[in-house]
């Protein structure tokens, strides 16, 4: 089997907010259609959102399942962590110890990591 494309799908209730939200974090534009939208970043589509009308977000750590996460490495924390909050991001917990992550929730509940070395 040969794989040519690699897409994350995210199910949202709120399509234009979800895209959006995953266009600025990554750099790109949102292609738009009924109960679709793709997020294009240099040619290819790495996150798409559809449609979900009844889609309850994770309550990550305790509560309904992550479902899905994604990991995001950061040159600079500090700024990162302004920027994602800057465009609608929650957080959801702080690095303690000795984590290097921390994790977010999207305007759709789905929780991502910002992660850094």
């Amino acid at each position: 089997m040969r794989i040519t494309a690699q897409t994350v799908v995210f199910d949202a209730a709120d399509l234009e907010a979800e895209s959006s939200f995953w266009a600025r974090m990554l750099g790109g534009q949102v292609r738009a259609e009924t109960d679709w939208h793709t997020v294009v970043v240099a040619g290819a589509a790495p996150v798409a959102v559809q449609s979900a009308p009844d889609h309850q977000p994770p309550q990550w750590p305790q509560g309904l399942p992550q479902q899905i996460h994604l990991d995001l490495d950061v040159e600079d924390i500090t700024s990162a962590h302004t920027e994602v909050i800057g465009l609608g991001a929650e957080v959801l917990q702080m690095a303690t110890g000795d984590q290097r992550f921390n994790v977010y929730a999207d305007p759709a509940g789905h929780p991502f990591c910002l992660c850094w070395h």
